[in-house]
């Protein structure tokens, strides 16, 4: 064979390779009778997430009723399921759903201030510490947390470049947008922003149990050492509920990890406006004081910012599993 032929035909193999990777979706033709549960457990998708990727895949193939027809060929969903969210961050923006424990939950996060509106400012060794940034951070990683046990999750403050992010130190910005929009310096229109985006998205979703979370840091005198406080509407029984079940995951986790120490943190009602005016079940959770040196590490430390976001999801899967039925 010529060598130059031998250059085209390798040169058409890489391009073959990279045009079609190994990964490729899995395609099939249903059975004669068969329904979309028979079909997909005959290829051994038998989760929820595999009947629900199965309809986004193939909605404009099925029948009237979603049933599916004899010769069509339909596309299978992955075996293992995947999701993409690029605000995570080019290295972690693909995530696997490991389980479905959430499947059927629904949360509105929400990282506090934003945009023209740092929030609260600490300072340690001539470094600027932003409650945005930090408040963000703590919030992508929950937001994955969730995602992976299958739950639906929007997040409401958003900025297209920062990701998660290890640094002990984050860079300070003002591109935070709602979900789009530029946020308003004047604080009730930043606010009333944010809850009209909750409560607008969470008149489409359909799960059954739907959970807004606001996520801040305090600003008190640099002395003043505090625990994680829970803060629920008055009057919602279900915001209590859920302010209590976070307590108690991290009640739980102070006495592993730090036992001689304690847990001081608490819950209250308090008439504020976010979780006033939002129309799903809210929470406003205060992660510490950010003037303080000893709550610095808290959320200076990748790996603390990441257990806060461990514990937050723990009580959210256990509080879930308490009202799911409801």
């Amino acid at each position: 064979m010529p060598m130059k032929h031998a250059l085209t035909i390798f040169s058409f193999l890489l391009l073959t390779i990279f045009m079609f990777p190994a990964t490729a979706q899995e395609t099939a033709k249903a059975n004669k009778g068969e329904g979309v549960l028979q079909f997909l457990k005959r290829f051994n998708r038998t989760k929820p997430f595999h009947m629900e990727r199965f309809f986004e895949l193939n909605r404009n193939k099925l029948d009237k009723n979603n049933g599916l027809q004899l010769d069509v060929t339909y596309t299978l969903p992955p075996l293992n399921n995947e999701g993409y969210e690029p605000l995570f961050g080019e290295k972690l923006a693909k995530y696997t759903i490991d389980s479905d424990e959430l499947n059927g939950a629904c949360f509105y996060l929400v990282s506090g201030h934003g945009g023209p509106d740092p929030g609260a400012i600490g300072e340690l060794r001539g470094h600027p510490l932003h409650e945005d940034e930090y408040a963000y951070d703590i919030t992508l990683r929950l937001a994955r947390n969730l995602m992976s046990k299958g739950a639906k999750v929007h997040i409401i403050i958003q900025d297209a470049q920062d990701g998660i992010r290890d640094e002990k130190f984050l860079d300070v910005s003002d591109r935070e947008t709602c979900m789009g929009q530029a946020i308003p310096l004047n604080q009730v229109k930043r606010l009333q922003q944010r809850c009209d985006k909750i409560n607008e998205l969470y008149k489409k979703d359909k799960e059954h149990y739907r959970r807004a979370l606001f996520i801040h840091l305090d600003s008190r005198s640099e002395s003043k050492q505090i625990d994680v406080f829970f803060y629920h509407y008055d009057g919602s029984v279900k915001g209590k509920h859920l302010a209590n079940t976070l307590q108690n995951v991290f009640n739980r986790k102070y006495d592993k990890h730090q036992p001689l120490r304690g847990f001081s943190g608490t819950v209250s009602p308090r008439d504020l406006y976010v979780i006033k005016q939002t129309l799903p079940v809210a929470v406003f959770i205060e992660l510490g004081n950010i003037q303080n040196s000893r709550d610095q590490q808290r959320f200076l430390l990748d790996d603390n910012r990441q257990a806060l976001a461990n514990w937050m999801c723990e009580g959210l899967i256990e509080d879930y599993k308490n009202y799911s039925k409801k």
